[in-house]
């Protein structure tokens, strides 16, 4: 367990490093299931890993699903996660309140919904450390956390450091109703009880990794939301080091001038979910 001293240590060098993690840092970060474009069935392994206070490793975190300037990206809501004001919150409530069936539809675009973010080690990825699995909740019990919770009541603690498993992902490409090809997970299973690593110190380095979704997954600054909400395209201005907002398409939506990503499966799994 990281002692007081190592913990303060550790907190001033990222402080002292500026923003935390870079985008290319960020992404080595990132666990997502998804296949290569050639390839139309695939594997991945993982572990989940422990929680330091025995709480459920999966937490709940609401985001908007937008385009923005013509790309797909994911929003944090800070009304249903930190109860503070959500512009685009705000819109949904105004548009359900006018009565009018066409704006009840248009508001749906504007209403959050719940992911899971669960921390683990990508096992085809080790030397990249922990990582963070972010899906979708699926009401109609038909998601990952419902392929997951199965080996969990048959198995016990599959997060356990000594004795836990390691899950095993089986993926295939799919075709949604609009003819886009994405990855779907088709089955989760459970590989044999097993030690989190067999060297111990790298098994303690994974333990005590103090790393959260938070500095991996970006918030938006209420600005941003606002301008979304107004209909307008936020721009990254790299002269000033800020948003600027406009009606530009030509807008970078991306912190930092990375370049933005589309999601073409908001409506499904998607098959590219980036952390920005």
């Amino acid at each position: 367990m990281m002692s007081s001293l190592d913990a303060v240590l550790a907190q001033y060098e990222k402080n002292q490093s500026g923003d935390g993690l870079s985008q290319e840092e960020k992404m080595k970060k990132y666990f997502a299931c998804i296949l290569p474009q050639n390839s139309s069935t695939g594997q991945k392994r993982v572990r989940i890993l422990p929680t330091t206070d025995g709480s459920s490793p999966f937490k709940e975190v609401y985001y908007h699903e937008l385009q923005v300037g013509g790309k797909w990206v994911k929003l944090f809501d800070p009304g249903k996660n930190d109860n503070e004001r959500s512009p685009l919150n705000e819109l949904y409530e105004e548009l359900r309140a006018t009565g009018k069936e066409s704006d009840k539809e248009l508001a749906k675009q504007y209403n959050s919904r719940k992911f899971y973010i669960v921390k683990v080690i990508d096992r085809d990825a080790e030397e990249e450390g922990v990582k963070f699995w972010r899906f979708k909740h699926n009401y109609k019990n038909d998601g990952i956390l419902d392929k997951i919770i199965p080996i969990w009541r048959q198995k016990g603690d599959i997060t356990d450091p000594k004795k836990g498993r390691d899950l095993i992902i089986e993926m295939r490409k799919e075709k949604s109703n609009t003819g886009k090809e994405y990855t779907a997970i088709q089955t989760i299973m459970h590989d044999d009880p097993s030690s989190l690593h067999s060297d111990a110190q790298i098994q303690k380095e994974w333990l005590a990794d103090e790393l959260t979704w938070g500095d991996v997954y970006s918030k938006k600054p209420i600005e941003y939301l606002e301008a979304i909400s107004r209909g307008e395209t936020p721009k990254w201005d790299p002269n000033q080091n800020k948003y600027v907002y406009g009606n530009s398409t030509e807008a970078e939506t991306s912190m930092g001038g990375a370049p933005a990503y589309e999601d073409p499966q908001v409506n499904a799994e998607p098959d590219e979910d980036l952390p920005f």
